[in-house]
């Protein structure tokens, strides 16, 4: 049974909402404040924001104070949620793609691992047991591979949440702010480890904003094959980062 505090006319329940709206809005700004700061550069924080704001509003209307646990907590938890929906909501990747772009990932750090260098796509192929050209299809398939996959924040084969496990729920700690830097240092190294033509694409991406028809010109190959070596970029990254 809901608390006597929770009990409210249809006036009364607005109002309710618009107060907890007012008063809560600082926490759904912070918890995507903190999300945002470990996800791709295109979720835009207001999409968190608005899909925080329904959560807190659903965290006011299922509240029921007799469980004992402080709103705010409640309250965060609902907001988390509804914000990591949001998320996956956005993730068109096909599962079947992604468990293909996995593979990959796990063949290039095994291939790497060995040879201490890049992994040429022959020499990947050839850890896959299938050919070059299929290969190459698979590096299709996986169009749109991310650094973050959302399938990984949560639901996944363990209990643990991603972002539960690598988001600071409070503000950030010397500690965790020597862990990001060094992560990012990690990343730019990485980066820079990449065969040339790889880190070239990367750059024209990320950096310049091209699209993959212009670097595909600029490049001298076509659109399918900068989707290709995208794809291959971003599985030796995961690769080289698996242990973050």
């Amino acid at each position: 049974m809901k608390s006597d505090a929770f009990v409210y006319t249809a006036r009364g329940t607005l109002e309710r909402d618009q107060d907890y709206a007012k008063q809560y809005a600082p926490l759904v700004r912070r918890i995507a404040h903190q999300m945002i700061a470990k996800l791709p550069a295109n979720v835009e924080v207001d999409d968190l924001i608005q899909a925080g704001m329904i959560g807190l509003m659903d965290a006011v209307g299922r509240y029921e104070a007799s469980q004992g646990t402080q709103f705010e907590v409640y309250a965060a938890s609902r907001i988390r949620g509804a914000m990591l929906d949001e998320l996956r909501a956005g993730d068109w990747m096909p599962r079947s793609a992604r468990k293909s772009q996995r593979e990959i990932e796990n063949a290039i750090h095994r291939v790497e691992q060995r040879l201490r260098r890049p992994a040429q796509e022959s020499e990947i192929a050839r850890e896959l047991h299938v050919s070059v050209a299929e290969y190459q299809e698979l590096l299709s398939e996986a169009r749109g591979a991310q650094l973050i996959y959302f399938d990984d924040l949560g639901g996944g084969d363990n209990d643990e949440d991603y972002l539960e496990r690598h988001l600071p729920q409070t503000d950030s700690e010397p500690m965790e702010i020597l862990r990001d830097k060094r992560f990012r240092t990690a990343l730019v190294d990485a980066i820079e480890n990449l065969p040339e033509r790889e880190k070239l694409l990367m750059s024209m991406y990320y950096e310049q904003d091209l699209n993959l028809r212009e670097i595909g010109a600029v490049m001298g190959v076509t659109e399918s094959r900068v989707c290709q070596l995208h794809s291959q970029a971003v599985s030796r990254l995961r690769a080289k980062l698996k242990n973050w």
